[in-house]
């Protein structure tokens, strides 16, 4: 995403939110000559109109090995997950400059929404700093 100054995550962090009880997020990962070359994280939601649903947060591909179908087994890992789980939503977001992963979401007929404006908050921005009752 061309933004690694904003990354907040570590490995340390990232193991005890996907090991906790619940686990925050799953992942499936690949790998090749037993190193990890790409994975896709997502996290179950759920919505007042449509229920149960996924949301893929990620998916990445190691430079040296994309173009050799690990993105399309990961997302289809990521679909299967969603059916076995009787979701009725995958959702995910694509930032508009980035064109080689909206061809490949194409390839799967994806419906591109540009009705919805995406809205965020961080909520430990002092601003909120109000007692919590």
């Amino acid at each position: 995403e061309k933004a690694p100054e904003q990354v907040q995550t570590t490995p340390a962090s990232m193991a005890e939110d996907g090991f906790s009880d619940p686990p925050a997020f799953e992942c499936f990962v690949a790998e090749a000559a037993g190193r990890i070359v790409g994975a896709a994280v997502y996290f179950h939601k759920y919505s007042t109109w449509k229920g149960k649903g996924i949301y893929l947060d990620d998916i990445v591909v190691t430079a040296s090995h994309r173009g050799k179908g690990i993105g399309s087994l990961l997302f289809e890992a990521v679909i299967a997950a969603a059916r076995t789980a009787g979701v009725r939503q995958l959702h995910w977001q694509v930032l508009d400059w980035n064109t080689p992963a909206i061809r490949f979401y194409q390839k799967y007929h994806t419906h591109f929404d540009g009705e919805w404006i995406n809205c965020k908050v961080d909520p430990l921005d002092p601003v909120f700093d109000v007692p919590v009752k």
